[in-house]
């Protein structure tokens, strides 16, 4: 048997007579085990509720009366964000974004209900999912089974005689790299069978699974690596643990708790009532269509009648107020689509500087890649939030149409006892307008927005490698 094998036997074989590691290693197993069975649980949980909670919404809408379409408009509609297979793995900001808007015309609201609002603290610190415990709790546990794989045999002086032996510097690192390797290959294992059997399930993209399974592949490649290397360098073991242990506390829990703080002092966003303000003073300043005075809406009504080849509203084919309700709606939603723009530029920014602080902590750009792939990140928030925004002009406008084109300009300004019921139309048309169908980004895209964070994990995992080369020589003569 090579030196190799038999230096990473032996190695295997202190961890397992180490009592204290052995049960480690087996909590952080059904750890795993149970972050992957409770969170497809409240995933599959979550995923069913906003099911049911659509379909109420839908049917709720269905069944209004007849009505005024400008009622139906202000009436509004709920609609809810359906989360991918990957959402099991790695939930991502959906804790944090809300999961329901709720749609109205005249307006663009934020998404509601996040997790975070409505459960403990501790939800902000990680939700006990697989990509935390693999992101979290593996690195530590491969710290305090591989802190002293070198150190130690320095400590004890038995390195010299494993070298006059014949092994090798380079096989004694191997061989200690290859034992530690398949503890984190093993420790690994129960979250990549738990993306298995997501890839079972309907919409699962393999793409991205492919990217997430390699990005943890390298993440913990990194983490053996590293240890081995303090382990090369330090010559006490419990300086070695102590060095990997702060390590672990600046990359793993400060840098992608600080770096989002930088970010938002960075790039700060405006809050929901500094933009309202914003809006209704620029509304002002547009135009009001509630004001017959107004000087934008006296240009538009000229407009309608020369289009028309009429002198008077009351005279146009269609209904004056409908139309009214179309170019109002028009000018709202393109100032909404402004301060939406500005706050999505604004946090895309803010991202971009948490990626960058990333370089610095490869904890955060493996949850850069997580999120990504899963589909969980900021760009899958936004994408729903575009998507739900062109549903909602789209349902106010047919809406608005439908007071232009079916109801009369008489009945809409009359005032009599049986104005109110002339004025409605049949509940048929609200059973006819289209729902909502969420469009979730294909595979390449998931996995080629994953890509910059992979590329970071790897670029960590190769200089840590050069480190260790470099030190691997160093190690018979110190």
């Amino acid at each position: 048997m090579s030196p190799l094998r038999l230096i990473a036997r032996d190695e295997l074989r202190l961890m397992l007579r180490n009592r204290v590691a052995v049960i480690t290693f087996a909590l952080l197993v059904l750890l795993t085990l149970v972050a992957v069975v409770t969170s497809w649980s409240h995933q599959r949980g979550v995923a069913e509720l906003r099911a049911r909670q659509q379909a109420a919404a839908e049917a709720a809408f269905d069944a209004q009366p007849d009505r005024h379409p400008h009622r139906v408009v202000h009436y509004g509609h709920f609609i809810f964000r359906p989360l991918g297979p990957l959402a099991a793995f790695d939930p991502g900001v959906d804790a944090f974004t809300g999961n329901s808007m709720f749609l109205e015309g005249h307006r663009q609201n934020s998404a509601n209900f996040g997790d975070v609002r409505q459960s403990s603290l501790l939800v902000r610190f990680g939700q006990l999912t697989p990509a935390f415990v693999l992101q979290a709790v593996a690195p530590l546990l491969l710290i305090f089974l591989g802190f002293g794989v070198l150190a130690r045999e320095r400590e004890r002086g038995t390195l010299q005689p494993l070298m006059l032996q014949g092994a090798s510097c380079g096989q004694i690192v191997a061989g200690k790299l290859g034992a530690l390797g398949l503890v984190a290959l093993l420790a690994g294992l129960p979250a990549m069978l738990g993306l298995a059997l997501i890839a079972g399930q309907p919409g699962a993209l393999a793409a991205p699974m492919a990217v997430i399974a390699l990005g943890y592949a390298a993440w913990l490649a990194l983490w053996t690596v590293a240890i081995v290397l303090v382990s090369a360098w330090v010559r006490r073991s419990r300086d070695a643990l102590l060095a990997l242990l702060g390590l672990w506390a600046i990359v793993v829990v400060l840098l992608p708790r600080v770096a989002p703080d930088i970010a938002s002092a960075a790039y700060p966003l405006a809050n929901r009532l500094q933009t309202d303000i914003a809006i209704a003073r620029d509304l002002r300043s547009m135009g009001d269509s509630h004001n017959p005075d107004d000087p934008y809406f006296a240009r538009f009504k000229q407009s309608v009648l020369a289009h028309y080849g009429v002198t008077r509203i009351e005279d146009l084919p269609v209904n004056y107020k409908g139309l009214l309700a179309l170019e109002g709606e028009k000018m709202t939603s393109s100032l909404f689509d402004r301060y939406a723009g500005e706050s999505f530029a604004a946090q895309a920014n803010q991202n971009m500087l948490v990626s960058t602080i990333g370089v610095l902590s490869p904890a955060i750009a493996l949850r850069d890649l997580s999120m990504a792939a899963a589909g969980t990140d900021f760009a899958g928030h936004r994408r729903f939030l575009e998507q739900a925004e062109a549903y909602r002009y789209d349902l106010v406008q047919r809406l608005n149409r439908l007071q232009a084109e079916a109801v009369s300009y008489a009945n809409d300004t009359a005032s009599d006892a049986s104005a109110d019921r002339r004025k409605r139309l049949s509940g048929d048309h609200w059973q006819a307008m289209p729902e909502l169908k969420f469009r979730q980004a294909d595979g390449p895209t998931l996995a080629g927005a994953a890509l910059p964070g992979l590329a970071v994990v790897l670029m960590w995992l190769g200089a840590v490698s050069i480190l260790l080369f470099l030190a691997t020589r160093r190690l018979g003569v110190r």
